[in-house]
């Protein structure tokens, strides 16, 4: 018997979040597969919450910082990273989410999630579009850099425990690696 998967089209991924049938799940949309999002562990939501606060100081007026929220991507995908860092004003998102055009970068926490952040999500991000994608690795702890985006990954990896780091889009800004994993 060969099983085959639904795939759901944004729009009708919409309906479904308007109906409130997924109300009491945390999902997202990847690839047009409607996926589980395993429940924050307290040290996850501790270290996004303080880095958002971080960079919200830090990218002032220049970009919008938004925690745990959707992103709309051309291949059938709405994922919710832990942060994306957007372009301002904010106003536009009352139409809609974020497309690959409005976003800086994005970061997803990683402690279970790891495997899915490094292949699945690292795939769907560099085919969309995204320049930049940092992965924070809570086991180690690291933050691993994704940039050189090819047609569906990235050439570049780069992991620091230390240091600083300008992204991509404001290389004037020096980031300290160690705030976004330690206290």
């Amino acid at each position: 018997m060969t099983l085959t998967t639904a795939k759901w089209t944004i729009s009708e991924y919409h309906q479904l979040v308007e109906t409130g049938i997924l109300d009491d799940k945390r999902v997202e949309l990847l690839e047009g597969i409607i996926v589980d999002m395993p429940p924050e562990g307290i040290p996850h939501a501790f270290y996004c919450t303080e880095s958002v606060q971080y960079l919200s100081i830090l990218l002032a007026n220049r970009a919008k910082v938004r925690e745990g929220h959707p992103v709309t991507l051309p291949n059938n995908s709405e994922p919710e990273p832990d942060i994306a860092i957007v372009r301002a004003p904010s106003r536009q998102y009352l139409a809609h989410h974020p497309y690959p055009d409005d976003i800086f970068w994005l970061i997803e926490y990683a402690n279970t999630t790891l495997k899915k952040d490094l292949n699945d999500k690292k795939r769907v991000y560099a085919e969309t579009g995204i320049e930049e994608y940092w992965v924070v690795n809570l086991q180690t702890p690291e933050l691993i850099v994704f940039r050189d985006r090819a047609i569906d990954t990235y050439r570049s990896e780069t992991k620091l425990a230390t240091g600083n780091i300008s992204p991509l889009a404001f290389p004037d800004l020096q980031i300290e690696v160690r705030k976004l994993f330690t206290v």
